[in-house]
């Protein structure tokens, strides 16, 4: 979301929500000109808005000036899909339990996987997922599980979408991603290796509401040295998958954004498709 530009007439609130986007990909600190050119705002009125931002407890400042999300927004945010963590935490602790290997629980939000939870120990690996984070559906391998139980118009959408590569390693070939989600839904889980970040390799299963619709997914992540060790952990996943899937019974059906659609291009104008 970085680099856009905001549009004339832009109303307050949709101008501090582009401040606050600034801060989406990364919770380190921004200066001033940092967050200026993320939300398209001149430096005066970002400079405004931040400091009625910080009077609310929205924004601080640290000691060099920069600007950095304030505990009343962490605290408020602690709220969003707090009932869905509190019902997942017991059963990814148990998994992690079991297996001592990093665990996390996801769902699909738009063209994305939002990390809901994750449990680790000292024992930490490469990653690039975190709580509250997104990664790219196409790039991970609890997202995939999660794609390959989606409708057909949400596996279209994904499939005709931008698959930006986060490594070398990145599945972008939509040709190549259909028959990987084919492979997942014929066995069952799926797997990545270094996909988004080198030197993480990652098995994942899909978790199912009570009606059958998919809901979300369920991880592990092991360096890559040890990739061939991966499937012995599945028979635990799948039985995680299997209580959560009890245990998320009772809660509401989770809305979910509909993946963006591509851009069409402008008449007159080449296609930019690649």
């Amino acid at each position: 979301m970085a680099g856009h530009t905001t549009a004339p007439g832009q109303s307050v609130t949709s101008r501090v929500l582009s401040i606050l986007a600034a801060f989406e990909d990364s919770p380190a600190a921004r200066t001033l000109s940092q967050i200026s050119a993320a939300s398209g705002l001149p430096q005066s009125t970002a400079h405004r808005l931040l400091g009625e931002l910080e009077s609310w407890g929205a924004v601080q400042r640290d000691a060099q000036g920069r600007y950095q999300i304030g505990l009343r927004l962490w605290e408020l945010g602690q709220h969003a899909g707090r009932k869905l963590r509190d019902v997942a935490r017991p059963y990814l602790q148990d998994l992690f339990g079991l297996t001592q290997e990093t665990v996390h629980f996801a769902i699909r939000d738009g063209s994305e996987v939002l990390y809901i939870d994750r449990v680790y120990g000292s024992r930490r690996v490469p990653q690039a997922s975190r709580v509250g984070g997104r990664l790219p559906l196409h790039a991970t391998a609890v997202g995939r599980a999660i794609l390959a139980f989606e409708e057909d118009w949400v596996q279209g959408a994904i499939l005709d979408g931008p698959l930006d590569p986060r490594t070398p390693q990145t599945m972008t070939d939509p040709a190549k991603l259909h028959r990987e989600l084919e492979k997942i839904r014929s066995r069952g889980f799926a797997l990545a290796s270094e996909e988004v970040r080198l030197g993480s390799c990652s098995l994942a299963v899909p978790v199912f509401q009570s009606d059958g619709i998919i809901f979300g997914g369920v991880g592990i992540v092991l360096p890559t040295s040890r990739i061939h060790q991966l499937e012995r952990y599945l028979p635990a996943l799948l039985g995680t998958a299997e209580r959560l899937q009890a245990g998320i019974s009772h809660l509401p059906p989770t809305p979910r954004a509909a993946p963006e659609p591509k851009p069409l291009p402008s008449s007159g104008t080449a296609s930019s498709a690649e």
